[in-house]
């Protein structure tokens, strides 16, 4: 639960950051051509990054994974700022998927670990039928 919560206020920072972007970047739109090669670089690591964030996500300790997801926060910033409006709502969709995502990974472990917790509770529960019906 508490994973949850902390990845729920990671999401409400990042839409606050991007919202805070969102207005300055018409400022920079004119620098936008210049920095169109750039960008595209940028984005192919960043794309990089998630797939690779995922593959290893369940492997890995939440602490490690809150750092990344800091990490990736910041790289969205600097790429941010040279993208216009239209990217950006491209990228954001593509971000809330990967988070989806992760929410979705992160359920599915704990439903296998409580499937798993619940079938040793049966075993048990039916070894002592047995010793009462014995007695």
């Amino acid at each position: 639960m508490l994973r949850n919560k902390q990845q729920q206020q990671q999401q409400q920072q990042q839409h606050e950051q991007q919202q805070q972007q969102e207005h300055h970047q018409q400022q920079q739109h004119q620098q936008r051509e210049q920095q169109q090669h750039q960008q595209q670089h940028q984005q192919q690591q960043q794309h990089h990054q998630q797939h690779h964030q995922q593959h290893h996500q369940q492997e890995q300790q939440h602490q490690q994974q809150h750092y990344q997801q800091h990490h990736q926060q910041h790289q969205q910033q600097q790429q941010h700022q040279q993208h216009n409006q239209q990217d950006n709502q491209q990228q954001l969709h593509h971000q809330q998927q990967q988070h989806n995502q992760q929410d979705n990974q992160q359920q599915q472990h704990h439903q296998q670990q409580q499937q798993h917790q619940q079938q040793q509770d049966n075993q048990q529960q039916h070894h002592q039928d047995n010793e009462e019906e014995e007695n």
